[in-house]
């Protein structure tokens, strides 16, 4: 190699050299935290909504204040039957809902018991429950979308509607 051919500091040439001796270190960075994000998200709590947990099953925890079924015997067809879900815990409150079922169909929903800690949970909370329950009258069970922006208060719906139609042995 001559004078003129030798790879002066600064020079293109030597950029380009230092950036591809940097390349396997970004690659390898890059994959030991795509390997991170994945088991994060691969090691998180089932959830009993649709599409919006690892886990196709019903959510595994229990829950925590079982209310007390109206009806427990299989009604003569057509005649409605309604349970009271459980009383679910969230992270802005409680709620528990009235599932009523006819002829083994979903046909009413309604809250039973809603109580938040703050005004804005409330609101939210209002709006999103009509959503949710059009969301269990299409799906005629316990497995509905969530709704984004309110996943423990989808989740928490979710788990008493499936509690209330247990009590009913619809679920």
């Amino acid at each position: 190699m001559n004078e003129r051919q030798q790879v002066r500091p600064g020079s293109a040439a030597n950029k380009s050299g230092r950036r591809l001796k940097r390349a396997p270190a970004v690659v390898a960075a890059s994959a030991v935290g795509f390997v991170g994000v994945l088991a994060m998200h691969s090691s998180a709590k089932p959830s009993i909504l649709g599409g919006s947990g690892p886990s196709s099953g019903p959510a595994s925890t229990q829950p925590t204040t079982k209310g007390p079924p109206v009806a427990t015997t299989a009604p003569p067809t057509g005649q409605a039957t309604t349970a009271l879900g459980s009383n679910e815990q969230y992270g802005y409150g409680t709620l528990a809902v009235r599932v009523t079922v006819r002829g083994g169909r979903i046909t009413d929903v309604s809250m039973a018991n809603l109580q938040t800690a703050e005004q804005y949970s409330q609101s939210l909370a209002q709006q999103v429950i009509p959503i949710l329950r059009n969301e269990v009258l299409s799906a005629q069970s316990a497995r509905i979308n969530g709704i984004s922006g309110a996943t423990y208060t989808s989740e928490a719906y979710a788990q008493s509607v499936q509690s209330a139609l247990d009590h009913l042995g619809a679920g």
